[in-house]
């Protein structure tokens, strides 16, 4: 058990608490003052999306975005954290209706290259080589509006872009099977793996898994960075809990199924996660009615619960399990892990 864990999230996950059937249900807080937010709660990295750090860029010259980006950067240096990745957000402009670098139309298509370049100049400036794709309307509603196979040629031409444009970034691929599109073309981390297998350097990409878009492709969150973990392509994680394959719920780590918690923890301290700087990332949202003065307690307790299974897995006795193991008892195995748990 050797892993390094050190925690990040993003300002998003301090948010307002609207949702696709109500509006605000918290104040708006000032992106300086969540900054100051991040130690107090134990945390010393911040993600970002490209916007994060520079609100309303395609208004801005390069010059422009460069100086807000510098800005950011004192911001951070002055509260003592650092970047640990960005991520071009193609998913709230209207040219991105149809998708990014799979749209139809070949202008947005060249419209997405260009602000995911945009995106690794802000993420040179902050200080990180660490680009997060999240493929979110790479997808369709019906089978027949886009050619698959196409699709991930035109995925794999901005990714070539990408890579083209900063010869030292790397790439993580964060799948996800569904929502906001009702299929996307990248679902599991296997498909991000073997999608970085197309690109001019497939060792510069690698992955993201979220638990929650795990269960949502109904499978384990722990087997998904096991494999990740046995391509050494496990370059990020964002944990949180899902209750159910519907929408991505964004739970508190541990909330809904604390096993399956556990061994998200588990697989990541026995691989010797964090030893090459990768981080723990939490994206998680404040439920809808939690009050202002107590709208990041989904982050602390994530974050509290993380480290109390990390407690739990290195205390259990190794050797008495590889015994029942042996003797394929696997029954007296579960129970092990139960009444360590539950102690």
């Amino acid at each position: 058990m050797a892993g390094k864990f050190r925690f990040t999230f993003g300002p998003w996950n301090i948010h307002e608490g609207a949702d696709p059937f109500g509006p605000m249900a918290r104040e708006l807080i000032d992106f300086n003052k969540k900054l100051g937010m991040y130690k107090k709660l134990g945390f010393d990295g911040v993600q970002f999306h490209d916007d994060d750090a520079v609100p309303n860029m395609n208004d801005l010259s390069n010059k422009q975005i460069n100086k807000e980006a510098k800005a950011v950067k004192s911001k951070l240096d002055d509260h003592g954290l650092v970047a640990e990745f960005v991520a071009p957000r193609l998913w709230e402009d209207p040219r991105t209706i149809d998708g990014g670098y799979t749209n139809n139309d070949p202008k947005f298509r060249e419209y997405a290259i260009e602000r995911s370049k945009r995106a690794i100049d802000i993420a040179n400036v902050l200080d990180t080589k660490l680009i997060v794709l999240w493929l979110a309307r790479e997808g369709t509603y019906i089978r027949e509006a886009k050619d698959s196979n196409v699709a991930v040629d035109r995925i794999v031409k901005a990714m070539n872009a990408m890579l083209e444009h900063d010869k030292d970034i790397r790439i993580a691929v964060e799948p996800k099977p569904n929502e906001p599109m009702d299929h996307t073309y990248i679902p599991t981390i296997g498909h991000a793996i073997a999608l970085g297998h197309l690109t001019i350097d497939h060792t510069r990409v690698g992955g993201l898994i979220e638990s929650a878009h795990a269960i949502l492709a109904g499978l384990d969150p722990s087997d998904e960075m096991g494999y990740a973990l046995a391509h050494n392509k496990l370059w990020g994680v964002h944990l949180n809990d899902q209750n159910g394959p519907k929408f991505d719920q964004d739970k508190s780590f541990g909330s809904v199924d604390l096993r399956r918690a556990f061994n998200q923890v588990r697989i990541l301290d026995k691989h010797d996660y964090g030893n090459n700087g990768e981080w723990v990332g939490l994206d998680v949202k404040a439920m809808r009615t939690q009050k202002i003065d107590v709208s990041t307690k989904h982050l602390s307790n994530s974050r509290e619960i993380f480290l109390k299974l990390l407690e739990i897995s290195r205390c259990l006795d190794e050797s008495k399990m590889q015994a029942m193991v042996s003797e394929r008892d696997y029954e007296e195995l579960d129970l092990y892990i139960m009444k360590s748990l539950l102690a």
